[in-house]
């Protein structure tokens, strides 16, 4: 079922599946969607963990706050367990790039037509939901997490610590010291890159073969329970894909400030 009222070709089925709730033009686009879903979560997250942690008390906890001291657990040990300096930011930043994450990515659960056609009933003719399908939104958490290692690792180095780790690794020698800029500048760069391709790939896949599926199959009264099927194995799948992605960015994020807080 096409998402608007109208009958769309296989090819503008997916475009349209595809394409952003935009406005402005070139470098100035902004996609609407994905900043109403990526904020509108951030800020869901911020009031579910405030309110079970205003609530929290030493008495027999409620299962969401089970759920959630759960997480702070885990992201606190993964931490302490890849972490090799003393910050307090890492811990509570670790924590909201899982979460955030996640719960980004988790917007994938729902079934590719619901809230597109929902939107097309309001006047509004496109609607991704997936923040973390758009590249944009990736790349903006992955340059935040690249400021956070320069930053870091000025801080904790000096100036002239940071230049010379640029210049004198891995070669310790001054005739090396153009190979070695080239090379720890693209390896810096590639951190960012890597950060943001690598989420936004697995989730933008994930998104494509959900709208195949839907497209394959539900049209077809005959087949639409083997559609059905598909999507629910495939869901329970992307459960493990989607979780895993959030860890990927979270863990990578940790190692690399930790790399930054190496003084050698």
């Amino acid at each position: 079922m096409a998402a608007t009222g109208e009958a769309l070709t296989p090819q503008g089925y997916i475009q349209h599946h595809l394409t952003n709730l935009s406005v402005g033009e070139g470098f100035w686009t902004w996609h609407i969607d994905s900043l109403l879903f990526s904020v509108g979560l951030g800020m869901l997250f911020l009031w579910l963990f405030y309110s079970v942690g205003k609530k929290a008390t030493t008495g027999v906890p409620g299962k969401f706050q089970c759920f959630v001291e759960m997480i702070v657990e885990f992201v606190d040990s993964s931490v302490k367990e890849t972490f090799h300096g003393r910050n307090p930011v890492i811990a509570p930043l670790a924590l909201t790039i899982f979460v955030w994450i996640f719960m980004m990515n988790f917007m994938d659960m729902v079934p590719v037509d619901w809230l597109p056609h929902a939107a097309s009933l309001m006047g509004i003719p496109y609607l991704k939901v997936v923040p973390t399908t758009d590249v944009n939104i990736t790349f903006s958490l992955a340059l935040g997490v690249f400021v956070l290692i320069i930053y870091y690792s000025i801080k904790v180095k000096g100036v002239s610590g940071f230049v010379k780790e640029l210049t004198f690794q891995p070669f310790n020698h001054w005739a090396m010291i153009p190979v070695n800029l080239l090379l720890e500048t693209v390896t810096l760069i590639a951190k960012p890159i890597s950060l943001a391709l690598r989420l936004f790939g697995n989730l933008y896949a994930g998104e494509l073969i959900f709208i195949l599926i839907a497209l394959m199959y539900g049209s077809n009264v005959a087949l639409s329970a083997l559609g059905v099927g598909l999507q629910l194995g495939w869901l329970i799948f992307h459960i493990l894909v989607i979780t895993l992605q959030a860890f990927i960015f979270m863990m990578l994020t940790i190692v690399y400030l930790s790399m930054a807080h190496e003084d050698h």
